[in-house]
């Protein structure tokens, strides 16, 4: 009985010597690329990636050990996203979180085999980047908005809180979808108001378009989507203001900054947080091309009654009681 026991004993402790060893085994962390066209230094560029580490915490992922973010930076140069999507793929990583068409376009002409998550990212069915937003395919899916049916929208609401608006300005980068062009301009007819279109391409281009709108005698201006525009949010407000111009955007962080009007996605229920909800899924075996691209359901119309003060504007009692947020 004791040899038995001996034998069983040293069988079972024989057995399990491998399965210690294998639990004692530190897990490789997934490895998450970050591809954005702004800078660390810019408010929304560093936001979007505390948010991306928040929702994957969420999930439970913890940053070093369960997940370790690979952020590159483009510095607000989209023709150096090419390089640094291709520096992500040669890490390798397991998935690539994208923000905006420039960033989502460089990952997805350097891999069709790791999977692009689009952080927030407008118009990728007019991109071409992804044909049908119920059922992608390939590599890439995540959240998508249609600012193409946004920049109409934009221009009624600056004309509401401006009446006598006979002449705008739009801000308009260039590398970005030529279809918020489009519609602003079939609205413009609509509202009869005569439209100057100021195309840049990088932040160095700003300061001389906001002097072409003043040359020109634009009264506001409307500032088309773009990341670029986005990762600049707060100096874009600065050159509105001091150009004495009524403008509106998409990002609420730019009426925050003293822009007077903000009307797009809310960015809590829209962006990078929830952008981890679909990493989470592609870690776990989901495929990219099986997850729906994310529209927004609901927008949030942000007021900056103290800039409207500033530049003598009577906001309408009518437009005052739809805001989500009147800042004072």
């Amino acid at each position: 009985m004791k040899r038995r026991t001996f034998l069983c004993g040293l069988t079972l402790g024989v057995l399990a010597a491998p399965r210690a060893a294998v639990a004692q085994t530190p897990v490789k962390p997934w490895r998450i690329g970050v591809l954005r066209i702004d800078s660390p230094a810019s408010e929304v560029g560093a936001e979007s990636v505390s948010d991306l580490r928040d929702g994957l915490r969420e999930h439970g992922y913890q940053d070093g050990t369960q997940v370790r973010l690979e952020v590159r930076w483009a510095e607000g140069k989209p023709q150096r996203l090419r390089e640094l999507a291709e520096e992500l793929v040669r890490l390798p990583v397991d998935v690539i979180v994208t923000g905006g068409p420039h960033a989502t376009q460089a990952a997805a002409e350097v891999t069709r085999t790791i999977p692009i998550v689009m952080g927030r990212m407008d118009d990728v069915d007019t991109h071409g980047i992804v044909t049908n937003l119920a059922r992608p395919g390939g590599n890439v899916t995540g959240l998508s908005f249609q600012t193409g049916d946004l920049s109409g929208k934009w221009l009624e609401l600056l004309k509401e809180a401006v009446p006598k608006l006979g002449r705008s300005a739009v801000l308009w980068d260039a590398g970005g979808t030529g279809r918020q062009v489009q519609t602003i301009r079939e609205a413009a007819r609509s509202l009869a108001v005569e439209l100057t279109v100021l195309e840049v391409r990088g932040v160095g281009d700003f300061v001389g378009a906001f002097a072409a709108a003043r040359a020109t005698k634009a009264e506001a201006m409307v500032m088309l989507a773009s990341p670029l525009l986005t990762g600049q949010t707060s100096h874009l407000a600065r050159l509105a203001t001091g150009s004495r111009l009524p403008a509106i955007y998409y990002h609420q962080r730019f009426a925050a900054a003293g822009g007077l009007l903000a009307y797009g996605p809310g960015t809590r229920d829209f962006g990078w947080r929830r952008a981890a909800v679909f990493v989470d899924k592609i870690l776990k075996g989901a495929r990219p091309g099986d997850l729906p691209v994310e529209q927004p359901t609901k927008f949030e119309l942000v007021i900056n009654s103290k800039t409207a003060k500033a530049l003598g504007l009577t906001i309408p009692q009518t437009l005052l009681l739809r805001a989500d947020q009147v800042i004072e």
